[in-house]
This record gives structure tokens, C-alpha cells and sequence, in this order.
């Protein structure tokens, strides 16, 4: 009933047939997407196919390609890893004269290694075939030298001054994240944190628009810190806008070089983003302020700095014995928050292990060693800064002799350590510092008392000189050369060594010349009495309000003001000074100034400055013109939107200019051309929009249209449109003929392509009609209205009539042309191999007495024929077979154990077949096992046997199950399970303990009841124990097994247990075999082997399994070796199907055996 489809699938779906085979060219597979190629036609298929390439890195690949297909078919390329959108990477094109389609890559980069595929598709299919590209790497070419790099660059470095802040706070403050603020402030010595937060903002506004230019972002600042290795590392994440640009480092303003590669004393590693720099080699000339800049950019400043702590008191070598703890201290020169301890090499951190402290002075750095093992012994090492020291710790083994073979006891002593000595060190030395500071302290304020002196007898000493000019000055004032006094309405004021001269009222009499004349000495002034010009506030607010005119009218202005002589006045219009003229006047006096403007337009619109001016000022003040006209014509060009039969659409543009105040309409008059000369008027239009649809017009005529735009001073002249023509009918052109995609009894899907001549306008729908086959007679089939799309599934069909269909477009003339009719197709299913839909159980358990229905849900096209068989023979008359469609139905309305075994459906029809098993069980609550008796073979055990429950033979998955109580537990404990056979050993078995036990009867409905033991109870016995001597024996020997395999026959679908147990000494090696096959590293199956007993589980039972089966166990001593056979019921072997021959319709099923 099997028949294999070499090279050919089919794949049925609701819409699209999808039929793939193998073109002729190796690598090449076509998808064809109808059922038949219409004649004259093909699928698309490549005449050469992409080759694959490896080119070097930085050359021109390129894959070519020829295809065939009618029509034409259209190209594509794709990548696995990413899409081919770049034009620049990637360039696809088309050779006329050879036919050749290409896809070039210039410049090919090792990122493009990847396989590209092309496709070749057309409405009947489809073809794909693939080329893998390799990119290999280059020669390396030698950089050319940049000249650049060997200049030194510095940048200017501004020196902190006395009293100010070093300049450096800000080039790490720019640098730093706010939660560092405080911390760099407290460095230094910065404490007003508003003032800071001001300027810094005001910087980093500078700097980050420097780094604009270069950088597209930064961020992630990392500051520079000393490494475990002994290196300093910084580091920073950042995007150039320019790939190409440089990056400098520079140490205090000048310029340092690093390399690439890590070899040098400063390095860069650039890992995508991020940049780190590091310092190897660390010394104190190392310590400075660290600027990346990228060209001129400044985008990160560190301070390195370096402690000049020095180790007073180094680590010592300590000596200590197993499981005890050694101590490791160092005293510092100058206070440290946190050394670097590594031992071996590697960094250590506090820890179970290890325990790190530090003194409160922060001078004393110690590092204990918990339980030292042989594994801790090695350098141990101390770093503060760029200073280090080590020292070795010595592990020596415990000899105790009490202690051989096993684990010494955890000691509570520490070895190592300085005690109070490394304290009194450490005090000294805070001494010693503290004394050095107060020594710094007292030379500065000795310094500043000093100073505070030096500045106190200067001032003395200028305050002396002061007091004795004061006492000796006498001196004159004089105006013009005359001499003043007080009588003069002056006030001459003397206080010491100065004097004063006061006028009160000043008037344009007091100007002149003013001198002081002192012991021969003279000082002289001018004193000048100025009069600005001034506006009078009044005419001010008056000349500022706008002057507001109709077209033609007078406007005047007139503004009153004061002020010294001589004035020069301007007017000014738009920055251009007014001069007198024909329609401009202009008055003047010595207090008003006025303007007329006759004749006003539009133009004259703007504004209208007043500038007076004399010697001692210049004053300004504006006004505004406002002419009010009526509107401009509307602009050109006026835009056509639509052109139909039905409507002629167009808009236009505002006027350049709305006379001084809004348009609130637009008037429109039309004229057809050709016909009669008046012009109708349309009517007023809104100012918005600015468009209009005219829809009371004739198809083909010429419109000609007036547009006048109107405000609150009058209408404007008119723009009048070139002629405008509506629509002409034009019906589209006919589709081409329909296609079918598919067919089924129930529905019938088509698509076609819209007609190359659309009659210029939008194609609105399309009308579908349908004839059988034989009919002279169209009719429509899309009865709800045209058909948007070009496609349409028609489902108002009768199952095995022939159609044939035509299809017309739609738009706005009307209905056009139809196309030619389709080629006839029958309104039934295609041909489907039958297969099973739906989850289906391959097992089933039934009760005794219930009933059995077991459903099968199918597809297959024509409808197949359905055979059931029991066990590979035909069901008896107790069971009902209900067939449809869709599926098939098995019912045995009261099962009998009899019932139990494997059903098979086998559905056929004339593509294909399938088959499907399902195992029933009938079976019933088992019946409990007979008596149970105790009995006791060996001490500490007792055999429990049981008579056999009643349903052994009727069911053979029937095992049974033992329960164990005793009197001191008092709780039921199962102890052993799926026993086959009717006894059972149970162990561990107590003196002086009373046990109950309960033996179970259990298969797949559950368990029966229970068969109790009597009670079994021993009493414990006292006695002596001798000790004898016992001589060795030699326990070794050859494999050999106890307990070897057994036949086993299982149905499919099982769980299957094969066990044997072996015994030997030294421990056997066991390996399994299937068919001499080995099945150790089989995942499909369970092996364990447990103390000799050793098991294989077979997870699901198939045919496959079926065969001999052996254990083989191995050692120095010899091989044993054991077999069984494993028989798989209820499998139908393929000589059994050819002398079956089957006779059957849809509701009877005949069997008959060929002799």
C-alpha cells in the first residue's frame, strides 16, 4: 500500500499549491506555485548558477547568474547574516547583451564572508540556489610615515597662583561624575560648592561644544588607579564623528607617545568604544595631570598622584605548621587606606580564607592566613602604591605519629606577626608625622604674622606722610582766571589736604574753566552745562500709536520736545531718511516737529522714526504707517487636483498682498469656452481651504474660471485660470484571463492582472462572471459589489460541475472590455494522500464491562477506504465500526477481557495509505493474593511467600507489592514492588521487634485488597563474643553471572526491564549488545549497574527492538558472557501483508488468507 515520491512534494494549502522539485542544475530547486503551467509558459530556472568564491580581502567579488522562465523571470539577492540595502557595498546589476545578472561587492571586507542566494521568480514559481563567499586576509602594507606623529606637541599649561585655585580642580572636575564633587572639592581645598557649581556649568557648556566637533558621544569616565599588576589604567568610552581623527595623550601639557601593541611604557588598547590607556613600569615622575584630546578637543583630564609611602617595617617570612594561622605585617611611612595583597600572584580579598585589617592610624596593614594547608605555602606580597615587598610563608607538615592516616585537629595559634614592636614602630612614626605637620604649621603662621606686620608699617607709614601734607596745603580756586570765594554763590570746602569746590543750581552761566593753583602748582577742568534734547511725554504717547489710513488719505504726525540749541532733526521710513518732496512735508520749530504724508499706498506702509539731536545727545522715537487697500489679484499658478467626467477640482495661492487687513473671501465666476461669452458667477468661497470642486460639469468641455479675493476694503481684480477640460469616457481595457490557483469541491480561488490600458483613470473594482462548461450563458459571481483586489475565492459552487470564468474592470467611464475565459476547472478537491489529524493515544486501559470507543479523525481526497483488524485479523461481529469522511469510529459496547489487544486502521485510497496502532487493555480490579507465610532462612531476614491472586493468568502486567510494619516505627513502608514471582526476602530485620506485612496484588486499575501476614517477632538473645582469629582469604575471580537474562516478549509501546547480576574480583567491566551492536553510549536506553546488578531499560518499544540481546563482562581474570532473545508482539512484517488480500466497500470488511 507504500509508494515512495522520489524528487516530488505537494503541499495542499486553503489558497496556493506549492509543488517543489529539483531543476536539472546540480544546487538549484524550483517551487512551482499552480498545479499546471499553463502551455507556453514556464517556472522560472537557472541556465548558470552563482559559483562559489574566495577572494582576498580588499579585491572586487562578484557572483553571475543566467535564468530562463516565461515571462521573464524577476532577480534578487539576499544574505544569510544581514540585508543587502547598501548601494555602496553592494551593486546589483544587468547585462542586455549577455543576459547575465550580477551582484558586485567592491572593496570586500571579511564581514561579508557569508552565503548569498538568488532568487529567480515569476506568477508560476519560484528558483533558489545558493554560493558561499570566503574572504581571506590581505598583505599587510607598511603605514606610511605621518610626519605629524614626530613633533612633540604641548599645550599651555596656566600655573597655579598664590591664593587662587590650582587650575587643575577644573580639568578633573570637567571629568568626573557629581557623586566624585565632593570628593575632588575636598582635594582641593575648594569649599564654596555654589560658586563651584556655577563656574562648572559655564565650562562644561565651552567644552562640551568643543567636543561636538570631533566626538558623537563620551561617556562612562573611568579615572586613572593603580592596578595589582603594578600598572595605572584610565579609560573612557567614546564615538568620533570621524574615524580617522587623532587622539593625543599629554602629561602636564606635553605631548607623551604610546603604542598599540602594549610593549611600551604608555599603551592604548581599543576594544570596540572603549579606549584604555595604561602606565607600566610605574615611577614617582609617573605622578601628573593626564589629557586625552582628540585633535584640538580636550575629552578626558586624571590626576595621578603618587603617595611617597615607603614600608618602614616589610613582611617577614613566616614559618607555620599545618591547620594553624599565619600572619603577615607591615608598618607604612605614611598613612593608607587599602594595600594590594596578592599571594602567588593572585590578588587576594577578605574572605574565609583570608582576613585583612588595617589600624586605625592606617599605618599597620596586616594579612592573616586561616588553617594553612601545603597548598598556601609560596610569595606573599604587599603593595602600597607603586612600593611593594614580599616575603615567603612556609607550610610545614604535621608529624604527629597519633594523627597517621588521618586529619589533624584546627589550631588555635597564629604563627608570624610583630606584636607590639610593629605598634610602638607605628606610633613613632605617628609622631613623627604629626610633628612634621605642626612644624609646617607654625613656620606658615609665622609667615603670615610677619607679613601682617610688614603690611601694618606701610600703612603707618603712608597715614604719617598723609598728616603732615594735610597740615601744610593752602590753595586758591579761580574761573577763567579770576579768583572765587564763597560770596560768589560757590562753596569752597577744605579738609586737610583736600579740597572741594561745590555749585548748587548749575546754569549755562557757570560753564568755563576752573583751576586750583597750590604753592606753585595748578590743576585745571572745563565745566560744561549740557541740555539733551527732551520729549514731552504727552505728544510722546501720542506720535507712538500707529497711524491707520485708507489708500489716498493724508497721514501726520506732530511731536512737541525741548532742548539746548542747535537741533538737527531727521525722519526716517525703513532705515532711509525723508526728505520734502511732492507728497511729503515736513515742520519745524524750536519746540514741535511735524510730518504729512499725502497720498498714501500700500507701499508706503512701514515704520516712522523721528531722530532729534544736538551737542550734548541724540534722542529717538517710532510710530508706525498702516495703509489699508484692497487685495492683490490671487497668485499664480492655479494647481489642477482632478479632472474627471464628473468634476473638475483645482486650488490656488493667497495673495502676496491682503491690503492691510484679512481676506475673509474668495468670489468665483466660470465660463465654458466655446459655448456662451457671459460669465456665471459660482458664488463666495471660505478663505480656507483655498480650493475648489466644480461638479456641475459636462464630460469633455473646456472651463474657464475667474478668481477674486475680498476683504473689508473692496474686492481685488481677478486671476483668471487657463481652460480646464473634465474628464472624457474611457473605458479600461480587458484583464488577462483569469488563473486558478486552486480548486475544491467548495470553493474555486482566482487571480488575475489588471489591464495594461486603464483608461487613464483609477481602476475601482473588477466584476467576476462564470459559465459551466457546455453554457452559453454568463453569470455574475461577485453579487456584493466589485471586486477590490485581484484575486477572489468563489465559494457558491456545486461539488464536480466545470466552470470557466471571465473577469472585467471598473472605473469611472464604466465597465470595460471583458477579458478571454479561463481554462475550465472542476469544482472538487485535489488528491490527498490520506493522513491522521488530531492527537491520537496508542494505549487505553477499559474496565471490565464498560464500554470501549475509541475515535480516528482523517484527511484524504477521493474518500479512502478504511480497514480495522485486531491483533493482524479481522475484528469479530462484537465490535462496531462507524466510518465518515472525516474519520472512523471503533465501539464495543461491553468489553470482555477477551477484547484486549492491538487494533489497527489502515486507510487507503488511490494516492497513498496510513496506518495506525492503538493498544486496548480490558482488564478489572485484581483479586488479593492467597495466604501469607513468614519464614526465616537466614538471621536478620524472612522470606515472605504468598499464594498467586486468582487473576494471574487472565492479565499477564498483574505484579505484586509488599508492605513491612514494625512495632516501633508503626507505619506502613512499602519495600519491595513489581514482583513477578510469589516470594520476597526482606532484610534488616531486628531482635525483639514484632513486623507486619501486607502483600498487594496491582496491574493498571490499581490495588487489590491487602493478604496479611501473621506477626512476626524474634527475641533477642544475650551472650559472650569471642574473637577468632580469621585468616585472609583471597576473594579475587574470574566474572561469572548469578543470575542471567531471560527470554521476554513485550507489545510496542512498553516500557521493557532486562536485569542479570554478575559477580567478580577485581570489579567486571559490563557492556551491552544489540545484534552485536553496543549500546553503552545509546541514549536511547537506561543501563546501571548497581553492586553487580546490572539492569537496561527500553524506554518505548518499537519493531526495531526486536532481537538477541547479550552482556558481556570483562576483567583481568577472564570474560563471561550471556544472551536472550526480545520478541516485540503485534508487528505486521511485510511477507504477512503480501498474503493478505483484502475485499471491502465502505461499510463491510471481507478477509480472506491466501493458502
Amino acid at each position: 500500500f507504500f509508494k515512495r515520491l522520489n524528487k516530488l512534494t505537494i503541499c495542499f494549502r486553503t489558497s496556493t499549491v506549492a509543488i517543489k522539485r529539483r531543476s536539472r542544475v546540480p544546487g538549484v530547486m524550483i517551487t512551482q506555485f499552480v498545479e499546471e503551467v499553463p502551455e507556453g509558459m514556464s517556472t522560472p530556472d537557472f541556465t548558470r548558477k552563482p559559483i562559489a568564491l574566495t577572494i582576498q580581502e580588499g579585491k572586487l567579488a562578484f557572483f553571475k547568474s543566467m535564468v530562463s522562465g516565461v515571462p521573464k523571470p524577476n532577480i534578487t539577492w539576499a544574505r544569510n547574516k544581514g540585508p543587502l540595502e547598501d548601494p555602496v557595498k553592494y551593486i546589483s546589476r544587468y547585462d542586455e547583451t549577455m543576459e547575465e545578472y550580477f551582484l558586485e561587492i567592491p572593496n570586500v571586507r571579511a564581514e561579508q564572508a557569508d552565503t548569498y542566494k538568488c532568487f529567480a521568480a515569476n506568477e508560476y514559481g519560484r528558483a533558489v540556489c545558493t554560493a558561499t563567499l570566503n574572504v581571506i586576509e590581505g598583505p599587510k602594507r607598511a603605514a606610511p610615515e605621518d610626519f605629524r606623529k614626530m613633533v612633540v606637541r604641548t599645550k599651555p599649561q596656566l600655573k597655579k597662583k598664590e591664593g587662587e585655585i590650582d587650575p587643575k580642580f577644573w580639568e578633573v572636575l570637567l571629568s568626573s561624575p557629581k557623586k566624585d564633587y565632593e570628593k575632588v572639592c575636598m582635594e582641593y581645598g575648594v569649599s564654596d560648592f555654589r560658586w563651584m557649581l556655577k563656574q562648572l556649568n559655564l565650562k562644561k557648556k565651552e567644552r562640551e561644544e568643543e567636543q561636538a566637533k570631533v566626538v558623537e558621544k563620551l561617556e562612562n569616565l573611568k579615572h586613572i588607579e593603580v592596578k595589582r599588576d603594578g600598572s595605572a589604567e584610565f579609560e573612557l568610552d567614546m564615538e568620533l564623528k570621524n574615524p580617522n581623527s587623532q587622539v593625543f595623550l599629554f602629561k602636564d601639557g606635553v605631548m607623551v607617545p604610546y603604542s598599540d601593541d602594549g610593549s611600551g611604557k604608555h599603551n592604548l588598547n581599543k576594544i570596540g568604544k572603549k579606549y584604555i590607556f595604561s602606565i607600566n613600569d610605574l615611577m614617582p615622575d609617573d605622578a601628573g595631570l593626564y589629557q586625552v584630546d582628540v585633535e584640538d578637543a580636550n575629552c578626558f583630564s586624571t590626576d595621578f598622584k603618587i603617595i611617597p609611602v615607603e614600608f618602614v617595617v616589610k613582611i617577614q617570612e613566616v614559618k607555620a605548621k599545618e591547620r594553624e594561622d599565619a600572619m603577615f605585617e607591615c608598618v607604612l611611612s605614611h598613612p593608607f587606606q587599602k594595600i594590594v595583597w596578592t599571594g602567588k600572584k593572585i590578588p587576594l580579598e577578605q574572605g574565609d580564607k583570608f582576613d585583612i585589617t588595617v589600624s586605625e592610624d592606617h599605618l599597620i596593614h596586616s594579612l592573616k592566613v586561616k588553617d594553612c594547608a601545603q597548598l598556601d605555602k609560596g610569595v606573599y606580597t604587599a603593595m602600597a602604591g607603586i612600593t611593594s615587598c614580599n616575603a615567603w610563608l612556609i607550610v610545614e607538615a604535621d608529624n604527629d605519629p597519633n594523627m597517621r592516616g588521618g586529619k589533624a585537629s584546627r589550631k588555635t595559634t597564629t604563627a608570624g606577626g610583630g606584636g607590639e614592636n610593629l605598634a610602638k614602630i607605628a606610633a613613632e612614626q605617628s609622631a613623627k608625622l604629626q610633628k612634621e605637620k605642626d612644624d609646617l604649621d607654625a613656620a606658615r603662621r609665622a609667615q603670615s604674622e610677619k607679613d601682617a606686620a610688614d603690611a601694618a608699617r606701610r600703612a603707618q607709614a603712608e597715614k604719617d606722610a598723609a598728616d603732615a601734607a594735610r597740615r601744610n596745603c593752602e590753595g586758591v580756586w579761580l574761573k577763567d582766571g579770576q579768583l572765587l570765594t564763597n560770596e560768589d554763590g560757590l562753596k569752597i570746602i577744605q579738609d586737610g589736604a583736600s579740597h572741594k569746590l561745590v555749585i548748587e543750581n548749575c546754569k549755562k552761566d557757570d560753564a568755563g574753566v576752573y583751576s586750583f593753583e597750590v604753592d606753585g602748582h595748578k590743576s585745571e577742568a572745563k565745566f560744561t552745562v549740557s541740555d539733551p534734547p527732551t520729549f514731552n511725554m504727552d505728544s510722546l504717547r501720542e506720535f507712538s500709536k500707529p497711524v491707520i489710513v485708507r489708500a489716498c488719505e493724508t497721514a501726520e504726525w506732530k511731536l512737541a520736545f525741548s532742548g539746548g540749541d542747535p537741533m538737527k532733526i531727521k525722519w526716517i521710513k525703513e532705515d532711509e531718511e525723508l526728505l520734502e518732496g511732492l507728497n511729503v512735508k515736513i515742520e519745524q520749530t524750536d519746540i514741535k516737529a511735524g510730518l504729512c504724508i499725502t497720498d498714501c499706498q500700500r507701499r508706503n506702509c512701514g515704520e516712522i522714526k523721528i531722530n532729534i539731536k544736538n551737542d550734548y545727545g541724540t534722542l529717538e522715537a517710532t510710530s508706525r504707517l498702516i495703509v489699508l487697500d484692497k487685495p492683490t489679484p490671487p497668485q499664480r499658478p492655479v494647481e489642477i487636483v482632478e479632472t474627471s467626467l464628473t468634476a473638475i477640482e483645482f486650488k490656488w495661492k493667497p495673495p502676496k498682498d491682503d491690503g492691510g487687513c484679512p481676506v475673509k473671501h474668495y468670489i468665483l465666476e466660470r465660463q465654458q469656452v466655446g459655448g456662451s461669452k457671459t460669465w456665471t458667477n459660482v458664488g463666495e468661497l471660505p478663505n480656507d481651504p483655498l480650493k475648489y470642486r466644480d461638479t456641475n460639469v459636462k464630460p469633455g468641455k473646456r472651463y474657464c474660471y475667474h478668481i477674486r479675493a475680498k476683504n473689508e476694503e473692496g474686492v481685488s481684480n481677478a486671476l483668471e485660470t487657463e481652460d480646464i477640460q473634465a474628464g472624457i469616457l474611457c473605458y479600461p481595457g480587458p484583464p488577462s484571463a483569469p488563473k486558478v490557483v486552486s480548486a475544491f469541491k467548495d470553493c474555486i480561488n482566482l487571480v488575475w492582472s489588471p489591464p495594461i490600458n486603464t483608461g487613464g483613470t483609477e481602476t475601482w473594482g473588477y466584476n467576476l462572471e462564470r459559465r459551466k462548461k457546455g453554457s452559453n450563458f454568463w453569470s455574475p459571481a461577485n453579487l456584493d459589489g466589485p471586486i477590490k483586489d485581484t484575486t477572489f475565492a468563489l465559494k457558491d459552487v456545486t461539488e464536480g460541475a466545470a466552470y470557466e470564468f471571465r473577469v472585467s474592470a471598473i472605473n469611472i467611464s464604466g465597465v470595460g472590455e471583458p477579458s478571454p475565459p479561463s481554462v475550465i476547472v472542476f469544482a472538487r478537491d485535489p488528491k490527498m494522500r490520506p493522513q491522521f489529524t488530531g492527537k491520537m493515544k496508542s494505549f487505553m486501559v477499559v474496565r471490565k464491562g464498560n464500554t470501549v470507543r475509541f475515535n480516528i479523525n482523517f484527511e484524504a481526497s477521493p474518500l479512502p477506504d478504511i480497514y480495522w483488524l485486531k491483533d493482524c485479523v479481522p475484528l469479530s461481529k462484537r465490535v462496531t465500526i462507524t466510518n465518515s469522511d472525516r474519520g472512523s469510529q471503533l465501539l464495543i459496547p461491553t468489553s470482555e477481557r477477551s477484547d484486549t489487544g492491538i487494533f489497527t486502521i489502515i486507510v487507503k485510497n488511490m494516492v497513498g495509505q496510513e496506518t495506525f496502532s492503538v493498544e486496548i487493555r480490558v482488564t478489572d480490579d485484581p483479586k488479593p493474593p492467597g495466604p501469607v507465610e513468614l519464614e526465616q532462612n537466614v538471621p536478620g531476614t524472612v522470606t515472605v511467600t504468598w499464594t498467586p491472586s486468582p487473576d494471574e493468568k487472565k492479565d499477564d502486567r498483574l505484579h505484586y507489592v509488599v508492605y513491612k510494619r514494625d512495632s516501633v516505627k508503626r507505619t506502613w513502608r512499602m519495600v519491595a514492588d513489581s514482583l513477578f514471582n510469589h516470594k520476597f526476602t526482606v532484610i534488616n530485620i531486628l531482635p525483639g521487634r514484632e513486623y507486619n506485612f501486607r502483600v498487594f496484588a496491582k496491574n493498571d486499575m490499581g490495588l487489590s485488597e491487602p493478604a496479611v501476614s501473621p506477626t512476626w517477632k524474634t527475641t533477642r538473645r544475650k551472650g559472650h563474643i569471642t574473637e577468632k582469629y580469621v585468616k585472609g582469604l583471597d576473594l579475587q575471580c574470574p566474572p561469572s553471572f548469578l543470575l542471567r537474562l531471560k527470554i521476554c516478549t513485550a507489545p510496542p509501546g512498553y516500557e521493557c526491564y532486562m536485569s542479570c547480576a554478575v559477580r567478580g574480583d577485581p570489579k567486571p567491566h559490563v557492556t551491552w549488545y544489540h545484534n552485536n551492536v553496543s549500546l553503552n553510549t545509546n541514549t536511547n536506553y537506561l543501563i546501571t549497574n548497581v553492586c553487580g546488578v546490572c539492569t537496561m531499560l527500553i524506554l518505548k518499544i518499537g519493531p526495531k527492538d526486536s532481537g538477541e540481546y547479550s552482556v558481556i563482562a570483562d576483567s583481568p581474570l577472564g570474560r563471561a558472557e550471556c544472551s536472550t532473545k526480545l520478541t516485540v508482539r503485534g508487528s505486521i512484517s511485510q511477507s504477512q501483508h503480501n498474503k493478505m488480500l483484502f475485499f471491502c466497500d465502505r461499510n463491510n470488511l471481507q478477509f480472506k488468507h491466501q493458502v
